[in-house]
């Protein structure tokens, strides 16, 4: 579904991505991990059309989109959820969900998945009316997933979804993101909560300055002795 092949990133003169090679087959969780400053956010963000490689190539169901629009890559089924949830405030939950649903043109199209939203996150229907910004920390992160799968991605990109949440949150967080998985959507995970990332991930890559050091399945990495001392504790 999404192969990157020799991709580099460059800031200025500081290279951010190393000639990085990873793939993800539909239907998959695939985790990123790694430590912070490790290229993980920056492969997203380049990934999503925000950032331009200065080398490689991103493919996309068959097609290139590295030097594509943001909005074209969203128009192709490719969505992603930033680091920090980035919801609207001054605004109720109700139009954060509405920005999400901009693609549609039809407003039965967009109350009939907003209605599948509401079933995912009833919190979200009991609080539709509220500002965005009164909601906790976990709430503010199911809108902003709820608001992605609005535009009913293929492929879903979370960046960091567990990031200053408190544990009962994570643990539901991860819980949600494995049921979308099931319903059909394939979902690129970058996470520093190693141990979650990697229980519901059918594959890992493992990322150091910008370089995939080591990849395997979720169970193998987990038993790594090596990502045990560098992220588990080990």
């Amino acid at each position: 579904m999404l192969k990157v092949e020799n991709l580099s990133v460059h800031y200025g003169m500081i290279q951010a991505v190393k000639e990085i090679n990873f793939e993800i087959k539909e239907g998959e969780i695939v985790s990123l991990i790694g430590a912070n400053g490790a290229g993980k956010t920056t492969i997203l963000r380049t990934i999503s059309g925000l950032v331009r490689p200065s080398q490689g190539t991103i493919t996309f169901q068959g097609q290139q989109i590295e030097k594509e629009s943001s909005p074209k890559i969203v128009s192709s089924g490719l969505v992603q959820v930033p680091e920090g949830r980035h919801i609207f405030t001054g605004m109720t939950v109700m139009e954060n969900l509405e920005l999400g649903a901009f693609l549609y043109k039809n407003k039965k199209e967009s109350a009939d998945i907003l209605e599948v939203i509401f079933e995912r996150f009833p919190i979200l229907a009991d609080r539709k009316n509220q500002d965005a910004s009164t909601l906790s920390g976990g709430e503010q992160q199911m809108l902003a997933m709820g608001r992605a799968l609005l535009s009913r991605p293929k492929l879903l990109l979370l960046d960091e979804p567990s990031m200053g949440l408190a544990p009962i949150f994570i643990k539901e967080i991860f819980s949600i993101i494995e049921e979308i998985n099931r319903q059909g959507t394939t979902v690129l995970l970058i996470e520093q909560n190693a141990k979650m990332a990697l229980s519901i991930a059918d594959r890992g890559y493992v990322l150091e300055t910008g370089k995939v050091v080591l990849e395997g399945t979720g169970s193998e990495l987990l038993k790594s002795s090596d990502i045990q001392k560098a992220y588990l504790g080990g």
